[in-house]
């Protein structure tokens, strides 16, 4: 997400170097750039016009201090900005309700609205530890009621059943009767998707909304509409109250203009980002450390939540324990890290959360991706007990094997085991010194030759 957007503003940057302080002179060129690469973001234009305008009050004659040069004071006003744009700090939900909170989920068709209702389930069930229960109002498409059936199954949620000839209001009242009984802590209601702003459907949401009084409103949007995102929200802020706004299909979406515009024009905060299929793949919104990401800063404290949450701190602790009594590391040991890594949305998800990762070539972070991490998986899977404990015994025909197994070839054996080694001597470092002497044993063992680059990745990637 905003690849495009960090790029440009990384560029424009730079053109400050060797600027004594930031003058109308020097920014009219700088903010012509910015206001383009907002644009081609696909920001609202009247979202640009505010934004720009604001910037320029605020850099014009700020003095450039000894440790600053003109583009990092420009970067700060920048990054300043945005928040204000999105709105300044995570807006959470309001749950503080009798319980059931319920919490009402609307939005156009297509846009990953059910999908969405599970990732939320399951984001309020591991780290709210609330009761969940759903149900769908959506008797027009069966589907989707069967879809959030499997979903909830998956996520470990409530399921109240409805059929299509009911009335939504009827479902939802009995689905509020049911979570009361079994003492719920939240009700998630699915309504039937919409094709556009469609006069009958959105009075029937609206008898919904009046008859339930959820605590929340929340629409779900495709961020890949970019701009028409935005006014849609608005279209349906119109006749239905919202209290929130979930951008979905984040990850996919280079561009961004949508998380850009949304509170501006709508007056509603963002507050989920969906930024993946799985349903573990949905993050709170944080404008701070948004605009930090979109400025090539990386976004550490979401990372370390990330670690906190979704990494398996029992087994990291056992492997962490079993390194430092030096105990070998094994390919046993070295798969479980890369499903570690896959749980924490994937490389690609922790790369752009890496400060520094702009400043990295596409061509070498294109070297490290999550195919190549599922298909080291397969080759571990399909290796015996002992091979994986003794990778020494792996010669030819267990190669060949072991590549005929997994639907590889023999060479990504040997490029496996090459990586395994290079992993097992980091290990091995790590038993006297610790980390510290690790690091400095990382230095230069890399492809390319080189250390480790602002943000602490490696030049090749990962080890892996």
């Amino acid at each position: 997400m905003f690849d495009n957007l960090s790029d440009r503003l990384g560029r424009v940057v730079k053109n400050l170097k060797g600027q004594g302080r930031i003058s109308e002179d020097n920014i009219k060129e700088t903010l012509r750039e910015v206001r383009m690469a907002l644009l081609e973001a696909d920001v609202a234009l009247p979202v640009v016009k505010d934004f720009i305008e604001r910037v320029r009050e605020k850099a014009i004659g700020e003095e450039v201090m000894k440790s600053l040069t003109p583009g990092q004071v420009l970067v700060k006003v920048v990054n300043d900005e945005l928040v204000t744009m999105m709105g300044e700090a995570n807006e959470s939900l309001n749950l503080a309700a009798q319980p059931p909170a319920v919490i009402l989920m609307a939005g156009l068709q297509g846009s990953g609205k059910t999908t969405s209702v599970a990732k939320l389930s399951r984001l309020l069930k591991e780290r709210d530890k609330k009761k969940v229960m759903v149900v769908s109002c959506d008797v027009y498409r069966p589907a989707a009621i069967d879809q959030l059936e499997t979903l909830s199954k998956d996520v470990d949620a409530e399921f109240f059943p409805s059929t299509p000839d009911l009335k939504p209001v009827a479902i939802a009242r009995s689905a509020l009767a049911e979570a009361r009984k079994k003492f719920m802590d939240v009700l998630i209601i699915d309504t039937a998707g919409r094709l556009h702003v469609d006069e009958d459907m959105m009075q029937e949401i609206q008898e919904l909304h009046a008859e339930i009084k959820p605590v929340e409103t929340l629409f779900v949007v495709d961020s890949m509409t970019g701009q028409d995102a935005a006014n849609t929200a608005k279209a349906f802020n119109d006749s239905l109250e919202l209290t929130g706004v979930i951008l979905t299909k984040a990850d996919g979406d280079a561009r961004g203009g949508a998380a850009l515009s949304i509170r501006q024009i709508t007056g509603k905060p963002i507050k989920f980002l969906g930024v993946g299929e799985k349903t573990t793949a949905l993050e709170a919104f944080h404008p701070d450390r948004l605009a930090s990401r979109i400025l090539g800063m990386g976004d550490v404290l979401s990372l370390v939540e990330e670690v906190t949450q979704k990494v398996d701190q029992e087994k990291a602790a056992k492997l962490a324990k079993k390194i430092s009594k030096g105990k070998s590391f094994t390919l046993e040991d070295f798969k479980e890290q890369m499903q570690q890594m896959n749980a924490m949305g994937g490389i690609g998800g922790l790369m752009d959360k890496l400060p520094g990762m702009n400043q990295i070539p596409d061509k070498v972070k294109n070297q490290v991706n999550d195919r190549e991490i599922n298909r080291l998986i397969a080759i571990v899977n399909s290796m015996t007990p002992h091979e994986r404990e003794f990778p020494a015994v792996i010669k030819g025909s267990r190669k060949k094997r072991i590549a005929a197994g997994s639907g590889s070839q023999v060479q990504d054996v040997n490029k496996l085991l090459k990586q395994f080694t290079q992993m097992q001597k980091m290990m091995k470092k790590m038993k006297g010194g610790g980390m510290a002497k690790m690091m400095r044993g990382m230095q230069g063992k890399f492809p390319g030759g080189g250390g480790m680059p602002p943000g602490g990745m490696p030049p090749g990637g990962f080890p892996f």
